[in-house]
């Protein structure tokens, strides 16, 4: 591992004319530093530093700045809303934002985002705190999840060991800088490697068509968009990576793009607190509906419901856990909350998996809400998803457990379609799978609730 976090800004790989692009502005990296170095001047000794995330070359010097003078960086939603931000900087003690954030409400102090200079700064401890990442809030308040250096780094190295990522590559996204996969994966990745990045600002079929990446990194609302636009999605067949995350990715958006970029995705799991753990590679197996295997420094298991380890035989569904080098350190001012999310040193992820026996991972859903026990069987909730988005017309499908006096909880789709009714899907569910496994109801919808990452919010459908 580099001792330095981002070996590309110490001059590792060169000047790297334009090797930073955002939404049409592009620096070099000796450029993107000597910015950098103009705001971490200001931030000696601040406990953290807030940054409104927005798709701007702004945001990355701001996130760069903070993890060159070794202090917190928050990263904040851009539409975060006032009772969201008010908690975020509250618990996070941030002393200072960086750049206009247009927060009306706020009277921290604002560091310009101007000027360049040259940084002679020590070096920050690997175990220090590099980013403080605040979790979506669907069962409450937002957590800030506290990343260390050393946790990023190994991450990184071993996501491009599995990917084969190298300073050849030039990595094109246009996700949130607000997560993980946007912000560390999307830019901390490229800036590690050394590799060339373009961040198209939105991800747009258009703009990611017109990039000339040889890696690309989405979610899969925008693979299935540009596998909408057959055209376009043709045009990214010179990439030698697509990537899918952050959210499952149906198998017919998996077909789709294998046909039209001609090549089958990368898929990967992770979550905030341990980084991203699981993935195929880059000259493996690429399998609709799993995520691969534990990269380097990673192990996993699946436990039940008393914590007995179960077999990885492809169909025992348990609780996944992992452990190794990617770990948070712990939930900001929860050592309650830190201490029961861990199993020893095993991280429950809360997350119902099932592991074959060559170690392949498939994610089933969360536990909390996707593994529904009806009439005395345990129930997946995605393998129902998967059953119903293959009938051609439908595009979009949830399924949840309802409670019920007779079964426990019945199985209910939420289903986006065009032109076939809730009886003629019942049906081929039940052709395809287990005929428990069939929903009791289905319910025809306009949307399905999302989040900024293109997860279905199962808990606001009703």
């Amino acid at each position: 591992m580099s001792a330095s976090l981002l070996p590309s800004l110490d001059g590792r790989f060169g000047d790297g004319d334009t090797a930073v692009r955002v939404a049409g502005e592009s620096v070099s990296w000796a450029q993107l530093a000597r910015r950098a170095a103009a705001v971490a001047q200001h931030l000696a000794g601040m406990s953290a530093v807030a940054i409104r995330a927005t798709p701007t070359l702004d945001t990355v010097v701001g996130v760069v700045a903070a993890l060159m003078a070794g202090v917190p960086a928050v990263p904040m939603p851009a539409d975060a809303g006032p009772m969201e931000r008010e908690h975020m900087l509250r618990d996070s003690g941030a002393t200072a934002t960086i750049g206009d954030t247009q927060w009306p409400e706020v009277a921290l102090p604002k560091i310009s985002v101007e000027g360049e200079t040259d940084w002679s700064g020590p070096q920050p401890a690997g175990d220090s705190t590099a980013l403080i990442m605040y979790t979506s809030g669907t069962t409450g308040l937002p957590k800030g999840v506290v990343l260390s250096r050393r946790a990023i780094a190994a991450d990184l190295d071993g996501l491009a060991e599995a990917w084969q990522w190298t300073p050849d590559d030039t990595l094109v996204h246009g996700l949130p800088l607000f997560h993980v996969h946007g912000l560390v994966l999307g830019v901390l990745g490229a800036l590690r490697v050394g590799s060339r990045l373009i961040h198209t600002g939105k991800p747009t079929p258009q703009a990611y068509a017109e990039a000339d990446g040889s890696m690309y990194f989405g979610v899969p609302t925008v693979w299935s968009r540009i596998c909408a636009e057959p055209s376009l999605a043709t045009s990214l067949r010179g990439a030698r990576l697509v990537v899918s995350g952050s959210a499952p990715l149906p198998v017919a958006v998996f077909d789709d793009m294998t046909r039209l970029i001609g090549q089958s995705p990368i898929e990967r799991y992770g979550m905030t607190e341990t980084l991203i753990t699981v993935s195929t590679r880059a000259d493996g197996e690429r399998r609709p509906g799993w995520v691969g295997v534990p990269i380097v420094g990673v192990e996993s298991r699946l436990v039940d419901e008393t914590g007995a380890v179960l077999d990885r035989d492809g169909s025992t569904i348990g609780e996944l856990q992992i452990r190794g080098a990617t770990m948070f350190d712990e939930y900001l001012n929860r050592p309650e909350a830190t201490a029961s999310s861990f199993d020893g040193d095993w991280f429950r992820t809360g997350d119902a998996a099932v592991i074959d026996a060559g170690g392949f991972h498939r994610i089933v859903g969360r536990q909390s809400v996707d593994i529904i026990k009806t009439g005395g069987f345990k129930v997946g909730a995605g393998e129902v998803e998967a059953a119903l988005l293959t009938h051609h017309a439908v595009s979009e499908a949830a399924v949840i457990g309802v409670s019920d006096p007779d079964l426990g909880q019945r199985i209910v789709a939420f289903v986006v379609c065009d032109g076939v009714d809730g009886a003629v899907l019942i049906e081929h569910v039940a052709a395809l799978l287990s005929v428990h496994k069939r929903p009791r109801e289905v319910r025809i919808v306009d949307v399905l609730p999302r989040n900024a990452m293109g997860k279905v919010q199962k808990t606001l459908l009703t």
